[in-house]
């Protein structure tokens, strides 16, 4: 599956330069992001925007296949890249700052779509996921009564971009998701935070909107 890799935005909020560059452990959090894509065996694609000119040297630098969009909003370049690539099929869509994101995660997400026979998915995760851990977040809204907020992490289906698309949406207990890093006290906490611990948490679908028919496992 095609996966798109938002890292266009200007930033503002972090304010240290190019956020998608910014370093979790000696490592770019636009490169952990992308390791865990191609490690679930997506094909990689980031999108970038007249303002993330380094992030565009350095995914060159790498040969990671890119598209440079207007830069008009999230939601405005996502439309753009998709139309620019002609991708018809589901693929994923994803924000670059998810410095601990594993590929486990991306696995029980698109297994949990491919059951689901929804056009489009939205991933949640339980509010509490995200402060026990001292992350920010910006909207919160109650999936199946547990206050959530939402993953970064959606499914779409191409040749409906720019529709409406019927969603099942996905509760997921996954702590990796919770480093959702947008201010830079969410960056010092994911500094410090000992990485190998996630290792050992699995990923698993805490519930699902619509639910599968009675015959159907997740």
């Amino acid at each position: 599956m095609l996966a798109l890799i938002m890292a266009g935005g200007e930033g503002t909020r972090l304010n240290l330069g190019e956020k998608p560059l910014a370093m979790v452990h000696g490592t770019p959090m636009l490169a952990s992001v992308v390791e865990a894509f191609e490690e679930a065996e997506c094909e990689v694609v980031v999108v970038l925007t007249p303002y993330t000119p380094y992030t565009q040297n350095w995914c060159r630098a790498r040969g990671i296949t890119m598209v440079t969009t207007a830069g008009n909003g999230y939601i405005e370049d996502l439309v753009e890249a998709v139309i620019e690539l002609e991708e018809t099929d589901p693929l994923f869509t994803s924000i670059s700052d998810l410095p601990f994101l594993r590929s486990s995660t991306i696995r029980c997400i698109g297994s949990a779509f491919q059951q689901a026979g929804k056009p489009a998915c939205a991933t949640w995760i339980p509010l509490r996921t995200v402060t026990e851990r001292g992350i920010s977040y910006n909207y919160c809204e109650d999936i199946e009564g547990i206050p959530s907020v939402p993953a970064g992490i959606n499914i779409l289906r191409g040749s409906m971009i720019g529709e409406s698309q019927e969603e099942a949406r996905f509760l997921v207990d996954a702590p990796d998701l919770a480093f959702h890093i947008n201010t830079r006290s969410d960056l010092e906490i994911a500094r410090n935070f000992p990485r190998e611990i996630l290792a050992h948490l699995p990923s698993r679908i805490i519930s699902l909107y619509p639910p599968l028919n009675a015959n159907q496992k997740y």
